[in-house]
């Protein structure tokens, strides 16, 4: 479940403005980094890779290009799931076990959350109280089942489902906490047809929709003073959500998701874009492209 790179791939860190300008921070042909973070001081970016997690920093200041691994213990091999908490300081960490950890940022020993219940955990969202955590629950670890959304204490105990037809994914909460942002098969019966929703936190609702498209479009990502949003466009008739293939970055207003501010093509897809990764003035954002032969356009 450890991604690598291709032969003749890149990975590539990039940094985008709500201007519309871009720059590329790092590169390596060594390690496949993947879901950026953004740290609330402004200085790093979080990013996992080779099951490990990573500090990218952004002032210059290291003589290793500025990437550092950060020890966490007691726990396996991440994946792509990891979210800082609103107190800057801890992380929250999926596993390849299918389990949810709880370390923290400066790294040290890891702790566990999530209970055996039958169920792989794989987090998106921390509330702005920090009390909450809103994950995408896969029964038995069966990938062939939809993906549920589901909430749970901070600090572990009982979890509580959120009812919505279809395949779900990327549940992220809203600056105010009012809603759980997300992409669900629920409006379509064309397999792997994700569209952008939404639905409430504090009552039994029905998702919004947020866009009507023939894209695939993944992992809403709301600013952190809510005006803009970005996510993901896959092609239309992509089945979940992959690597290597042609995707759109996207930028828009949250009052307006048909209207694109800015659009960044690039060859990604898994990696690129799956956690929340504004920084915390909401001016930029950080995505990860993985092109191949270096033949494919800079964003």
């Amino acid at each position: 479940m450890i991604r690598t790179l291709q032969p003749g791939q890149r990975c590539e860190v990039w940094i985008a403005s709500v201007s519309g300008t871009s720059e590329l921070v790092f590169a390596t042909e060594d390690l496949l980094l993947e879901a950026p973070n953004w740290t609330l001081d402004g200085r790093a970016l979080i990013l996992n890779g080779d099951g490990a997690l990573w500090r990218l920093d952004l002032s210059g200041e290291l003589d290793t290009g500025g990437l550092e691994k950060i020890a966490v213990t007691g726990i396996p091999d991440l994946n792509n799931d990891h979210v800082l908490a609103p107190d800057g300081a801890t992380i929250y960490l999926s596993a390849n076990d299918g389990h949810i950890y709880r370390a923290a940022l400066d790294g040290g020993e890891a702790t566990r959350i999530t209970d055996d219940d039958g169920w792989f955990h794989f987090l998106h969202g921390v509330s702005p109280d920090g009390k909450t955590l809103a994950y995408v629950g896969i029964e038995a670890g069966d990938f062939t089942q939809p993906g549920r959304l589901i909430t749970i204490p901070a600090g572990g105990g009982q979890t509580t489902a959120i009812d919505v037809d279809g395949h779900c994914d990327g549940p992220e909460y809203s600056p105010d906490g009012d809603w759980l942002y997300f992409n669900t098969e629920a409006f379509t019966d064309q397999p792997g047809h994700a569209q952008l929703a939404r639905v409430r936190t504090s009552h039994a609702s029905a998702p919004e929709r947020l866009l009507e498209s023939d894209t695939v479009d993944w992992f809403p990502h709301l600013s952190p003073d809510g005006h803009l949003a970005s996510y993901i466009r896959f092609p239309g008739g992509t089945v979940g959500h992959p690597a290597d293939l042609p995707v759109d970055v996207v930028v828009v207003s949250t009052s307006d998701w048909a209207t694109p501010f800015h659009t960044w093509p690039l060859f990604g897809g898994q990696g690129t874009l799956n956690v929340n990764s504004w920084s915390a003035d909401s001016e930029r954002f950080a995505f990860v492209a993985y092109p191949i032969n270096l033949l494919e356009e800079a964003p």
